[in-house]
């Protein structure tokens, strides 16, 4: 890779961060995304994407268009996953970088408090009159065993808060297990983790070997009562197979921030169900979260600006 000295930038991510970037030192030239045009219509002359998923991406042709990635040397997603992009994205050229790891602090918070909600019955303790004056019986999280499915950046940063609450941590990982995880049961089948866990954490890439993992056969050998928390992506879960067994008593309790679609349509069982908690795809969400990302592409600006390999490739083989 042998960037000019001055790149010219596309950004599709807001002011904050193409403020940011134009202070590179490298002199860059940032184009403004202009409202109404594709994300895929590059003008002239870009070598730098800056983009994010949710602004029409998934509108894309099957196919790149006519001349897609003439000039292009880089293209850098503000998300983790790539499932929102097209495959022809993931070609080869330009480079593709992830936002892997920025938002990892503030999901593991959101899993913990989800399942302190649970354990802590924060619903059915909270007081909204002196009629509900009662006592009740909380759980704890100290002790009980914490599966995580996927075992990144993600999975580590909830690892860190779960261990220093007492969890018992087990994970399975694609890559498996070459050296041990300090703190770190490992585990070589989902079906393993989830059969002993009280909570299982889904932070895994949404792929054709993953969709649908969290299937009725999963659920059926999973401990009676099992929280399942996903803050990934709603495709892996089988969602009719999760209602039956919620319904069932096998699951006690599904916190999702993901779902497949997104929102699920009006009048859809998942909302006032009592065992199921859903929110709007927001556990990435932080107040430092441009900020953190714009110092991640401006590290990659300094070694492209260098002519240095970039972190965070995805690998158009695995899709992450």
């Amino acid at each position: 890779m042998v960037p000019a000295q001055s790149p010219v930038i596309l950004n599709q991510l807001g002011p904050v961060v193409g403020e940011r970037i134009a202070a590179h030192p490298s002199r860059p030239t940032v184009l403004t995304h202009e409202a109404g045009h594709a994300p895929w219509q590059v003008p002239t002359g870009v070598e730098v994407l800056l983009t994010r998923p949710l602004i029409g991406w998934e509108e894309a042709p099957a196919a790149p268009p006519t001349g897609w990635g003439k000039g292009l040397r880089w293209i850098q997603s503000a998300s983790t996953g790539m499932d929102f992009y097209p495959p022809w994205l993931l070609g080869g050229a330009p480079v593709v970088t992830c936002a892997r790891g920025v938002s990892a602090a503030a999901i593991a918070d959101y899993a913990m408090t989800a399942i302190l909600t649970v354990e802590k019955r924060w619903e059915t303790i909270r007081l909204t009159g002196p009629e509900d004056w009662r006592r009740e019986t909380l759980g704890s999280i100290s002790g009980k065993r914490l599966g995580l499915a996927g075992f990144g950046a993600i999975g580590r940063a909830v690892t860190e808060r779960a261990l220093a609450f007492g969890m018992a941590v087990g994970a399975v990982r694609r890559s498996g297990w070459a050296e041990p995880e300090p703190g770190v049961e490992p585990f070589d089948r989902l079906e393993e983790l989830a059969a002993v866990s009280d909570h299982l954490v889904l932070a895994l890439p949404l792929t054709a070997a993953t969709r649908g993992l969290v299937s009725a056969d999963l659920l059926a050998q999973a401990k009676p009562g099992l929280h399942l928390v996903n803050v990934a992506r709603g495709a892996l879960v089988d969602q009719d197979a999760l209602l039956a067994a919620i319904e069932s008593g096998r699951v006690a309790n599904a916190t999702l921030d993901v779902t497949d679609p997104e929102p699920l349509p009006a009048g859809h069982p998942f909302y006032r169900h009592p065992a199921i908690r859903l929110t709007p795809h927001v556990s990435w969400s932080a107040p430092d979260f441009e900020r953190r990302l714009a110092d991640r592409i401006l590290a990659n600006l300094d070694a492209y600006a260098r002519g240095e390999p970039l972190r965070d490739v995805v690998d158009a083989g695995t899709g992450y």
